[in-house]
């Protein structure tokens, strides 16, 4: 008989075990835990024990495990076998023993179906696992990735603060084949505490970036480490508003990324270190393609957005930057690289109708210093997401939820804060009015100032690249909730926000906005808080979006495009009239 079963669960979980060193295994006699069972004991790495009785089994790793150091396995089959261990279980969790337990399983769909020697283990007692996972069988690379991070964040959280018991339940096919010759090399989630920073591994060679997701404010420390780090590295910190970043290396990649038919081998780095929490830039998440990533937070939780996590650090910031901080200047050619292909992209803007983008392209570079702006999510914080901003200011967005609730009554909380600050919000007319009455709050003050980009609609299910796009002008009825709020009209938001206390600006073209937006973007706290409402065309906003996401491709450039499109029109144009000559 060959070693190890041909079963994919079965493979990745004994890979993964003999990748983080677990020896210790006692079994009990089982059908859904044969193929684990008959594949490691035929495999001279593993140290095994029989044991009938599973509340003996799991007594027994109890005294092993607090004997040897070590963390051990128990394997039972399905039914009431896993339910044994309760009593064990309850004292490991107590004494933070790293007792492991693989359940067989039949699947979590023959659940509560009436299938012989299936029981419901999605829930157990709240004193007797840290941690509980469901390794479903492998149908796509999906699930493959998946049950890969669940068997990995089972094993972290075995020895994670001072250890305990955890549950994989796993199906795993009762198949009579054993023909597989070698285990797979299946990704390993290694974890660091900071205590064991003197065991950090090192900086692999090769091109390293950082990118960062929604996070507070950086205090000047931190920010510095960063950029002593990417100084002594030639690193980058790819990041958006939302970063709580503002420093040297900054490089803010959502035009770059934003591109439909382009892409550029800067996304590309040997290691990427994540920093933050949800991210708004969803360009970059998607185009990022990081050789192996670093996850760096206080948590220590596996977050997997890349899918190519190889390391979890479960310390501050600050620390883990200034272990990594060499000697040497590396220089600045990473950073430069990614910052001329920003501004190649950006100089070919083509003139854009007036819309959001317009909007954005036009105001960022006039924001007030040391300022505060919010950003309604999606489109708000995505169209500002493509303009540099002045470091002074700071940024934020409820990403964290990400949800359309909220976005005023934020702004309002945050203004509080800081009285002699002044807190913009960049809003459209959904959020806006999802949240209008905290406009009527009698705590707001004259730092407050409202961007209201009135569209008539959610423009999100318009644009060309979303599947409302394909129903034109219907998307409005359900999908894109147009035609609600007075459809655009003038009046509504001006009457109601005088009456509060705002005082009240429009405008509905370029030629407009230039007569109101020098007083809206004073740097002096005035009298009144300010509302700005503006007023584009929806056809205007899709096509907007879709010639920013279109500049440059493998190809030409879009002005060049259009210029080229253009004279074939005009070919075409003198070709037929000449025709009608008879020439």
């Amino acid at each position: 008989m060959k070693k190890y079963s041909s079963d994919p669960n079965a493979l990745m979980l004994i890979s993964l075990m003999k990748a983080h060193g677990f020896r210790k295994v006692i079994a009990s006699p089982g059908t859904t835990n044969i193929a684990i069972v008959g594949s490691i004991q035929h495999d001279d790495f593993f140290e095994m024990y029989s044991c009938v009785d599973e509340r003996s089994a799991a007594y027994m790793a109890c005294g092993l495990s607090a004997e040897s150091g070590e963390p051990v396995a128990v394997i039972c089959t399905g039914a009431t076998a896993s339910r044994n261990y309760l009593p064990a279980l309850t004292e490991a969790y107590y004494r933070k023993l790293p007792v492991l337990v693989i359940a067989g399983s039949h699947g979590e769909y023959n659940i509560g179906h009436l299938h012989s020697q299936v029981i419901d283990r999605s829930q157990s007692p709240k004193d007797t696992f840290k941690y509980s996972a469901f390794i479903n069988p492998i149908d796509s690379n999906n699930i493959k990735w998946l049950n890969n991070v669940e068997i990995s964040k089972a094993f972290i959280k075995l020895k994670q603060h001072g250890g305990g018991p955890v549950l994989i339940n796993i199906v795993a096919s009762a198949s009579k084949s054993f023909d597989s010759d070698d285990l797979p090399a299946e990704r390993v989630i290694h974890y660091h505490s900071f205590s064991d920073i003197i065991n950090y591994p090192k900086l692999p060679e090769g091109r390293i970036a950082i990118f960062i997701g929604s996070h507070t404010q950086m205090f000047p420390d931190l920010q510095k480490s960063i950029d002593d780090f990417c100084e002594s590295n030639d690193a980058v910190v790819f990041c958006d508003h939302t970063s709580g970043y503002q420093g040297r290396y900054r490089v803010n990649f959502a035009l770059v990324n934003s591109q439909q038919n382009y892409e550029t081998d800067l996304n590309r780095p040997d290691l990427l270190i994540h920093l933050g929490e949800v991210s708004g830039d969803t360009y970059t998440t998607k185009k990022l393609k990081p050789h192996k990533v670093w996850r760096v937070n206080n948590d220590g939780e596996v977050r997997d957005l890349f899918k190519t996590l190889s390391d979890v650090f479960e310390t501050d910031e600050l620390s883990f930057f200034r272990h990594y901080v060499g000697a040497n200047n590396a220089g600045y050619s990473y950073y430069n690289k990614c910052i001329n292909e920003y501004d190649k992209i950006y100089d070919l803007i083509p003139e854009m109708e007036f819309g959001n983008i317009y909007v954005a392209k036009a105001l960022s570079s006039r924001m007030p210093k040391n300022s505060v702006i919010h950003f309604g999510i999606f489109n708000s914080l995505r169209t500002w997401n493509f303009f540099r901003l002045d470091d002074s200011i700071e940024c934020s967005c409820n990403v964290g939820g990400f949800g359309i609730d909220g976005a005023c009554s934020t702004l309002i909380g945050a203004s509080w804060a800081y009285p002699n600050k002044i807190h913009f919000l960049i809003v459209g007319d959904l959020a806006f009015f999802y949240d209008i009455n905290s406009l009527g709050n009698r705590h707001i003050s004259n730092n407050v100032r409202i961007i209201l980009v009135n569209n008539g609609r959610g423009i999100e299910f318009r644009k060309k690249d979303h599947p409302g796009y394909r129903f034109g002008e219907e998307a409005d009825y359900f999908m894109a909730a147009g035609g609600h709020f007075g459809c655009q009209s003038k009046e509504l938001v001006r009457k109601y926000s005088e009456n509060l206390g705002f005082e009240y600006m429009s405008a509905s073209s370029k030629n407009e906005l230039e007569l109101v937006i020098g007083r809206f973007l004073s740097s002096e706290l005035l009298d009144k808080p300010l509302i700005l409402e503006v007023f584009p065309k929806v056809n205007d906003e899709v096509e907007n979006l879709d010639k920013i996401r279109n500049i440059k491709s493998k190809g030409k450039p879009l002005a060049i495009r259009l210029r080229d499109s253009a004279t074939d029109d005009l070919r075409k144009i003198a070709k037929k009239g000449l025709s009608k000559l008879g020439i």
